[in-house]
């Protein structure tokens, strides 16, 4: 079968390779692949700076925005042949930690856990795969290829499970205004769940052209370009990872606001008075926390939330739809680019 490939740490070691089958030891149920999101962590995978290959191998396959077709299943599996499937990213550690014992894997405590096409697991990135029934997660067969969008809709989902569980504190407040830093594609999902919670919305970003703002407007929110005014929200989703939008973000929410960091930093170096920060958030009781990938709960909540999306929305999530026999291109950043996904069969 063909897969994607790459050397982890070596920069540009991406190939489309000829590889065994996949193990049955990878689970009982075998995928036929049909599409694979692309995003910043494969860019970054690819680039050499993250990455590790399963034990006893050079080479990683890549992926783990999957979404596939079964083609073989246990009777007993609760999949049959032809179902359209998502495999979950992250496998609890060995261990286990009293977080992955619980079914909390996205919360490991001991950082053992492995992910699929990420940290010592072959990914999805291939033409066929293999999961676990207990990591494989059924699509509503009217979302068709719009499935590819369930995993980073997973964690947005988790991110708003997370912030809800914080505002349930409180018997009296009742949060009313949603801000969203970032229009990528985990910042608009962040924004389509708000907005299906009913919160006021308003989203954040650089672009001032393509199909961004028009994706905002259309999901009822305001979009801004650079200055926010005077707009105090109660809640942040923050999903750029950029410091200075960060450190804004949390500047500006409201007293008992909630900021959620949902993007990754890189190194970034700002002068910080750490005393000020320290009696805003003391004095008007904020909380900022962090929140990284999902469990099955949340694959769960990214389904129900997709389901009832509009689906002419989410297509124009997915700007670009690339053929496998010109895979390269799936890898560049074009500007006006959302979502691009990766074709390895209609």
């Amino acid at each position: 079968m063909r897969a994607l490939t790459v050397e982890p740490g070596r920069p540009n070691s991406i190939a489309l390779d000829e590889m065994p089958p996949p193990s049955a030891s990878d689970g009982d149920i075998l995928v036929r692949a049909l599409a694979l999101g692309i995003c910043g962590t494969d860019r970054e995978i690819v680039a050499g700076e993250y990455g590790q290959a399963p034990a006893g191998s050079e080479r990683l396959i890549i992926g783990h925005e999957s979404l596939g077709r079964v083609e073989e299943a246990p009777r007993d599996s609760g999949f049959a042949p032809g179902d359209l499937v998502v495999g979950i990213v992250r496998r609890p550690d060995p261990v286990p930690c009293p977080a992955c014992a619980a079914g909390e894997w996205d919360m490991c405590r001991n950082g053992r856990y492995t992910e699929r096409g990420i940290k010592q697991r072959h990914g999805y990135g291939a033409e066929q795969f293999r999961l676990e029934r207990d990591f494989a997660v059924k699509i509503d067969p009217a979302l068709g290829a719009l499935g590819v969008l369930m995993e980073p809709t997973s964690i947005v989902a988790k991110a708003w499970e997370q912030v809800e569980r914080i505002v349930a504190r409180s018997a009296y407040w009742h949060p009313r205004i949603a801000l969203v830093t970032g229009a990528g594609p985990v910042g608009l999902l962040a924004a389509l769940i708000a907005k299906q919670r009913g919160y006021e919305l308003h989203v954040l970003d650089r672009d001032e052209h393509g199909p961004k703002p028009a994706l905002v407007h259309d999901l009822g929110g305001t979009y801004h370009v650079g200055d926010l005014g005077a707009l105090a929200p109660d809640l942040v989703i923050e999903c750029t990872g950029a410091v200075p939008v960060i450190l804004d973000a949390i500047a500006r929410a409201a007293p008992n606001g909630i900021v959620c960091l949902a993007g990754v930093s890189g190194s970034h170096q700002v002068k910080l008075d750490m005393g000020a920060l320290n009696r805003t958030m003391v004095l008007e009781n904020d909380v900022v926390f962090g929140s990284v990938n999902a469990n099955r709960r949340h694959y769960a909540a990214a389904a129900a939330a997709l389901t009832q999306a509009d689906k002419a929305w989410l297509a124009r999530l997915i700007s670009r739809r690339v053929p496998l026999s010109r895979w390269r291109e799936a890898f560049e950043n074009r500007a006006d680019d959302v979502k691009v996904a990766l074709e390895f069969a209609q």
